[in-house]
């Protein structure tokens, strides 16, 4: 039976594990070699790993960290940052890891992902979309950003993702930017939009602060990624770094009762 994955994101900065907020401001909270380790000991479902330095300075993967992230690694792994050919994705999943991903590349050349998936196989090629409501008193729905969010793009974020979807993409990852590292919850209305639109594999990121905020997300969308960041490194309200992540127990409760609503609409 198909179940939703809850899944930790890490943002990698110089080097270290960083937070964002609304993709500014990167607090540095530990390293990530550290970071996964942990995640180990609890059992994660999977784990994104993204360099959000290497798009922005043009430079290529890190494949000595990504190495070594895939060697301590003992669940799926999906890395992004700086990855524009099919080539360097190739040698990413033979460094060990199962999934890549790849943003600003993807926005600028859709057919990356054809050659992706030819080289890696569709179901190891995943397209994250950084997405943010519309600004201004006439403007309404949602628009696409690269690069940290710093360029808009006058396309329409769910059609696009159908489009990457068709060129090869065998998943799909929603950031939403307004959300990003919030705490206040997922973007349920984009989530549903996105959900409703696209038949491969969706995870949602942007906004998780509680497991009550994951159950909201399952119970709208059903069988879909719930990917958090703040989430699972921070703790109370004055975000005292500690990495965490529900018990299998909580893991198990948290999707059936989500489930069950979900079934109800």
């Amino acid at each position: 039976m198909l179940r939703p994955r809850i899944i930790p994101c890490l943002l990698v900065h110089k080097g270290g594990l960083v937070k964002t907020q609304q993709f500014k401001a990167p607090k540095y909270v530990g390293d990530p070699i550290n970071a996964v380790k942990i995640f180990n000991e609890k059992e994660s479902d999977e784990l994104m790993v993204v360099d959000i330095d290497a798009a922005v300075n043009k430079v290529e993967p890190n494949y000595a960290l990504i190495a070594k992230l895939a060697a301590e690694c003992r669940m799926p792994l999906c890395y992004g940052g700086g990855v524009t050919t099919a080539e360097q994705a190739a040698r990413i999943i033979d460094l060990g890891v199962e999934k890549v991903s790849v943003s600003s590349a993807a926005v600028a050349a859709p057919s990356l992902l054809t050659r992706m998936a030819e080289a890696i196989g569709r179901q190891s090629v995943v397209a994250v979309l950084d997405v943010r409501k519309k600004t201004g008193l006439f403007s309404k729905g949602y628009e696409l950003t690269t690069h940290n969010a710093k360029t808009a793009h006058k396309l329409d974020p769910v059609a696009f993702a159908r489009q990457l979807q068709d060129a090869g993409a065998g998943e799909i990852v929603i950031n939403s930017v307004d959300r990003d590292g919030e705490m206040k919850g997922y973007d349920i209305e984009l989530a549903k939009q996105m959900r409703g639109a696209l038949k491969v594999p969706l995870t949602i990121l942007g906004g998780a602060g509680s497991h009550e905020h994951v159950g909201e997300l399952l119970a709208a969308c059903g069988v879909i990624g719930a990917a958090a960041g703040s989430l699972f490194v921070f703790k109370g309200q004055y975000r005292a770094v500690l990495i965490n992540y529900p018990t299998p127990q909580q893991k198990d409760d948290l999707c059936r009762a989500a489930l069950r609503s979900h079934s109800k609409l």
